[in-house]
């Protein structure tokens, strides 16, 4: 807490006199608010005086609050959520702390590179989604999700197909779906546009945008998009896709019953198929590195401090137990399967146990590899309005039949289009 006294950070905790307690406002979205309350044990301990009270609303009212509440001043409040999906916007808002500077993080002994120790003990890709500009770290990631494949390994030995033979190359994940659509009847992925999805998001280059260069221009002509939008066109065309769009009634009733034998999602999913999705079809599910050496992300939580928080103080210290702390992170892990973000939470021995929902697989090892593999990315404020405007030319592509070259240029005339930089 050194500093902050000297910048008026200093925590403004109660004495003998006061009428009041003092209050930290912290507000979340489900269930990433049940890590601030699984933490509040330790940091009570640490503020008995403090009060904390969280708020969590759905995840899009809850960002859709946050960002009135930057803009207006109101309602804000410590310390704030942030889903990865809103980084690129909310990271570059003014009303936001930089993290990366004093009284926070930017204290004597800061690295050579730029990154404070802090920083450095934090998965690299995560951190960079959240530095608007060199120097500015607007939100620490407290959880991350290195993607991975599950898959029915029943379903697959059936038809005889190896897990070597599913990630050896994409195109023979689609020769193993044929088969297995054959003599089964069962579907190996939900929606060929998850297939898309890897392509657009992995293979990129430390520092490059997944939709916009440096500069700002759309991306979505580069070989990078024709190559993930053929794909999926391939996989629709081989009929191993149901046409089922993640989260849906249909789409979780199908992984429930083996009516699709695959997804390709984030690690969290492991805790999804055990806890609700499928819980009657534990030991049949296994987990894989994604096909042909791909690695990406799949969501990710971060918090930041606005500029008009109460309690900056107390808010940076709960901050750095939950981004910061190992058992905390490791406890986040074990309760709500959020891989920790926390280099140190990932080196514990609980990433050697094995999952009995994944027949006895060490699979965190798995999801471990993965996270140090992906590249760290550069987001940008509009990146959710490119990600539906890709969308929807691939659906163009997938249900109507047009040309691949085609929806590409027609997404980067609409991005031009619609975003308009200043």
């Amino acid at each position: 807490m050194r500093g902050l006294a000297a910048l008026g950070l200093a925590p403004s905790l109660p004495g003998a006199w006061a009428a009041e307690p003092v209050v930290l406002r912290v507000a979340s979205f489900p269930d990433l608010d049940r890590g601030v309350r699984a933490a509040l044990a330790s940091f009570q301990l640490r503020r008995p005086g403090v009060q904390v009270r969280i708020t969590a609303l759905g995840v899009t009212d809850h960002h859709t609050a946050m960002t009135t509440a930057l803009a207006t001043g109101a309602n804000v409040p410590d310390l704030m959520a942030i889903d990865v999906d809103y980084i690129g916007r909310l990271s570059r808002s003014a009303g936001l702390h930089n993290l990366a500077a004093a009284p926070f993080m930017g204290v004597a002994g800061a690295a050579d590179d730029g990154g404070s120790p802090a920083q450095q003990r934090l998965a690299a890709y995560a951190l960079v989604a959240a530095q608007p500009r060199p120097g500015v770290q607007a939100a620490l990631p407290v959880d991350i999700g290195p993607g991975a494949l599950f898959y029915r390994a029943d379903l697959l030995q059936r038809v005889g197909v190896s897990e070597a033979q599913l990630t050896r190359s994409w195109a023979d994940f689609i020769e193993a779906g044929r088969r297995l659509r054959q003599q089964t009847g069962a579907y190996l992925v939900a929606h060929a546009a998850d297939l898309a999805d890897i392509g657009i998001r992995s293979g990129l280059s430390a520092g490059e945008g997944v939709y916009f260069d440096g500069q700002g221009r759309p991306l979505v002509e580069t070989p990078r998009f024709a190559r993930a939008f053929e794909r999926a066109r391939a996989a629709r065309q081989a009929g191993i896709d149901g046409r089922m769009r993640a989260w849906s009634n249909e789409w979780t009733q199908a992984l429930r019953s083996g009516r699709v034998a695959a997804q390709m999602m984030g690690s969290w999913l492991a805790g999804h198929l055990k806890n609700w999705i499928a819980p009657g079809a534990a030991g049949l599910w296994r987990a894989a590195q994604l096909p042909e050496g791909a690695f990406a992300a799949w969501g990710g939580s971060y918090y930041a401090i606005p500029k008009a928080a109460r309690q900056p103080a107390l808010a940076w210290e709960l901050l750095q137990l939950l981004a910061l702390e190992k058992a905390q992170q490791v406890a986040a892990f074990q309760a709500l399967d959020a891989f920790p973000a926390l280099l140190d939470a990932q080196a514990d021995p609980v990433m050697d146990e094995p999952l009995p929902y994944l027949g006895g697989q060490p699979a965190r090892q798995l999801w471990r590899t993965a996270a140090g593999r992906i590249a760290p990315t550069a987001s940008d404020r509009y990146d959710p309005i490119a990600g539906l405007v890709v969308q929807a030319e691939l659906m163009k592509v997938l249900d109507q039949g047009k040309g691949v070259p085609a929806a590409l240029a027609d997404a980067r005339r609409t991005l031009e289009r619609r975003v308009r930089r200043r």
